[in-house]
Order: structure tokens, then C-alpha cells, then sequence
């Protein structure tokens, strides 16, 4: 890349991975918020501070494949930019509401304006960096501002509602996304189009409720219990709308998801890493957030402090993802985050009850090593397919929201030591899932 393009080219990915890190950071800032927010509306309930953060979850995995499927036909720059402003006003709402249901329905929105622009975000990348080396790098920035956001998410979170009040950790989207949307603007060029086809209205709707049937229910079982009815309706609703979503991508001329994608073998690999790394990623900070204030007793801004080891090894390990992934390609970085992720949720089954800072501390920077597997599975994803950048990147983020959904819901509903060590069974997984992946910069 010459001396002239690089500056705008930068400048171009700083505004491309500042509207993704609104949504990296949206997804975790509200976990020390829950206790608040539920004493505030009178819901002290797990499953209704669960649906406070899988809201924004389940939307976002269900319009990721119809929005990155958008972005190439009406153009990624277009799509990204509505989104970075619905999400937005969609946060403003959310500072705003006065009962749960309220912040709900605005979390709700949110994560409809992000699935606009996360796959959008990744297609402007491929087009802006076509050098497989250099892409591998700017994926590995984007990937790091992934690390950071899920990483200053539980700290600024408990920053903001020890030091004033929980509707500062989704008024702080505000400013962000207006210089997102001005960088944008002013940086940022147009990939090509694609040709227009029809919407798979049909498909959209069924793997929607799907994924809230099944998030529905994995958070119903925790506490009215797995053998309930309405847990037993609910997840085999969601198994039957998964059904009826598979037999309508099959019959329909522009599927939502394509299923012949899953056939190239490095892009079902990563897609099944990134539902896995999101399903133990989300949970597990998640339950971590919950168990630091309810079993410990901490304050939000203490149990913020607490988790601020954690969140700085999951940042610092997914920016230092990208050098690997373009050195050895994503195989070994996949791996090794695996297998930290595996080592650390083990020791925080087997921690000893009552306050063990210490022991604490150790198992859970090794937990945050798990990072290192965060931009290495995107670069695998988005270099197999090339030529439809928009469709691997709503793919492999629907695959990781979903996974993210149905962590919150059923580790959170196993707090706390049974929800680890299914935790470190996915990540046993993903190793396995690596390993038949072909090896791949």
C-alpha cells in the first residue's frame, strides 16, 4: 500500500471499526448494569435481566444474514451507515426507558441497527484492503476492537453506574457513532454492487423464531426448570421453526442462507468456531458479572475492577491474533485461544467458594487468552469467500450472535459452576473444529 492511500486507508478502518465497536461493547457493558436496572424497575428476576441482554442478541443474530445479503446488493457504505444511525437513536431509547419491557424494545432495535452494520464493516474492509497480508492485518485490528469492546464492556459498565447512573452505558454510544458516521463519510469508499434479488421473507421469518424460541426457552429452564411445559414448548417450537427454516432455504430462489456455502469446508469451520467462541465468550462474562455481585456481594464498580484482568488479556490477545493470522495462518491462533479458553473456564468451575481474588485473577487471564481465536476465525471466514464478502460476513456473525444468545441464556441459567465446565466442553470443541479445517492465512 503506497504512502498515499495508506492514511486514508486508515483512516477508512478507524471509522469502519469504530461503529463495530459500539457493537462489541453493547453486548457486554450492560452485564454490571443488570442489578441496577432490575432494582430500578422493580425486576429482580435472572430471566428478565437475561432478556435485557439477549434482546439485543437474538435481533442481531436473526437480521445479520438479510443485511449482509443487503449490503451487497444496495451497496456495504450505504447499509453500514443506516445501521451506525438506527443503533443510535436505538440507544438514546434505551437511555431513556422508564420499565424493562421499555428497555427491551429499545435493546431490541439496537441490535436490529446492528446487524445493518456488522456485516456491512467487514465487507468495507475486503473491499478497502484486497492484499490477502494486509487484510489479514486489518482483520486483526478489526478483530482487536472486537477484544476491546467485549473486554471495556464489563468495566466502563461498572465504571459508569458506580460513578453516576446505569443510562450512561448506552448514552456513550451517542458521540461515538456520530464521529463513526462522519469518518464514514468522509473516508470510506463504495464496493461494488451486486445484482438485486428478492427478499426471503419467509426464511427470515422462520429462523427469527427459531433462535427466540430456543433463547426463550434455555433461559425459561432456569428457573422454572428443563421438565417444565413451557420450556418443552418453547425449545421444541424453536427446533421446529429451525426445521421449517432449512426445508424454506432449500425451495426458495434467493435463500436468506444460502446452505451450499457450508459446503466449503474452511467457511463451516469457521462459522462453527465463531457460534461456539460467542456461546462461551458471552456466557461466560455474563455469569461472571452476575456472580462477582450476587455471590461476592461486590458493587457494579467493584466487580468492574475485578474483571479488568479478564478484559485486558481479551483485548491485548485479539489485536496480537492478527500478526499471528498473518504469519501462520488462523489454524494456530484458533487452537491456542481454544485451548486457553479451556484451561480458564476449568478453573473457574473448580474455584473454591467465597472470595479468592487471587486464584481469581490468574484462571480468568488465562480464560481471556481465548481471544487470540477471535480474528483468526474471521480472516478464515471472509477469504473463503472472497466475491461475497457481505454473505460470509452475515454468515459468520449470525453463527457467532446466535451463539453468544444461547450462552447467556443457558450458562447463565446453570450459574456457576455447571455453566463453566460447558464452557470448556465448547471450547474442547472448537479445537476439534480447527484441527479439520485446512490450513489457511
Amino acid at each position: 500500500m503506497s504512502t498515499e492511500t495508506r492514511a486514508p486507508a486508515r483512516l477508512a478502518l478507524a471509522a469502519v471499526c469504530l461503529g463495530f465497536l459500539m457493537i462489541t461493547l453493547d453486548a457486554t457493558i450492560v452485564n454490571l448494569a443488570l442489578p441496577p436496572i432490575g432494582a430500578d424497575f422493580g425486576e429482580p428476576s435472572t430471566a428478565a435481566l437475561q432478556w435485557v441482554v439477549d434482546a439485543y442478541t437474538v435481533t442481531l443474530a436473526a437480521f445479520l444474514l438479510t443485511w449482509g445479503a443487503a449490503g451487497d446488493r444496495w451497496g456495504s457504505r450505504r447499509v453500514f451507515e443506516a445501521g451506525v444511525a438506527v443503533f443510535v437513536v436505538a440507544s438514546i431509547g434505551c437511555a431513556l426507558a422508564g420499565s424493562a419491557p421499555w428497555l427491551i424494545t429499545a435493546r431490541a432495535v439496537q441490535g436490529a441497527g446492528a446487524a445493518a452494520l456488522l456485516p456491512s464493516s467487514l465487507a468495507l474492509i475486503v473491499h478497502q484492503f484486497p492484499d490477502p497480508k494486509q487484510r489479514a492485518r486489518a482483520l486483526g485490528v478489526w478483530g482487536g476492537m472486537s477484544g476491546v469492546g467485549l473486554a471495556a464492556g464489563p468495566v466502563l459498565g461498572g465504571l459508569a453506574v458506580g460513578l453516576a447512573d446505569w443510562r450512561l452505558v448506552f448514552a456513550v454510544n451517542v458521540p461515538v457513532g456520530i464521529v463513526a458516521i462522519v469518518l464514514t463519510r468522509r473516508a470510506v469508499a463504495e464496493p461494488p454492487r451486486h445484482e438485486s434479488a428478492r427478499l426471503d421473507l419467509a426464511g427470515q421469518l422462520a429462523g427469527t423464531a427459531a433462535l427466540a424460541c430456543l433463547v426463550a426457552g434455555f433461559i425459561e429452564s432456569g428457573h422454572a426448570g428443563w421438565s417444565a411445559w413451557t420450556t418443552l414448548v418453547l425449545i421444541a417450537g424453536g427446533v421446529l421453526a429451525g426445521a421449517v427454516f432449512v426445508v424454506v432455504e432449500r425451495r426458495v430462489p434467493d435463500p436468506v442462507l444460502p446452505l451450499g456455502v457450508l459446503k466449503i469446508r474452511n467457511f463451516a469451520v469457521a462459522t462453527g468456531i465463531g457460534g461456539l467462541f460467542n456461546f462461551c465468550l458471552y456466557g461466560t462474562l455474563f455469569a461472571l458479572a452476575l456472580y462477582l455481585q450476587r455471590q461476592w456481594g461486590l458493587g457494579a464498580l467493584a466487580a468492574g475492577l475485578a474483571l479488568v484482568p479478564v478484559t485486558m488479556a481479551v483485548g491485548l490477545n485479539a489485536f496480537f491474533s492478527g500478526r499471528l493470522t498473518g504469519r501462520f495462518g488462523a489454524r494456530v491462533p484458533m487452537i491456542a485461544g481454544a485451548l486457553a479458553g479451556l484451561a480458564g473456564s476449568a478453573g473457574l468451575a473448580l474455584l473454591p467458594a467465597g472470595r479468592a481474588l487471587v486464584p481469581f485473577v490468574v484462571v480468568s487471564v488465562v480464560f481471556g487468552c481465548c481471544s487470540l481465536a477471535m480474528p483468526a476465525m474471521t480472516s478464515l471466514a471472509m477469504n473463503s469467500l472472497p466475491d461475497q464478502a457481505g454473505l460470509a460476513a452475515g454468515v459468520l456473525n449470525a453463527s457467532r450472535q446466535t451463539g453468544g444468545a444461547i450462552g447467556v441464556a443457558l450458562v447463565g441459567a446453570l450459574l456457576p459452576a455447571t455453566g463453566m465446565w460447558l464452557v470448556a466442553g465448547g471450547y474442547a470443541l472448537v479445537v476439534v473444529l480447527a484441527l479439520l479445517g485446512r490450513q489457511s492465512s
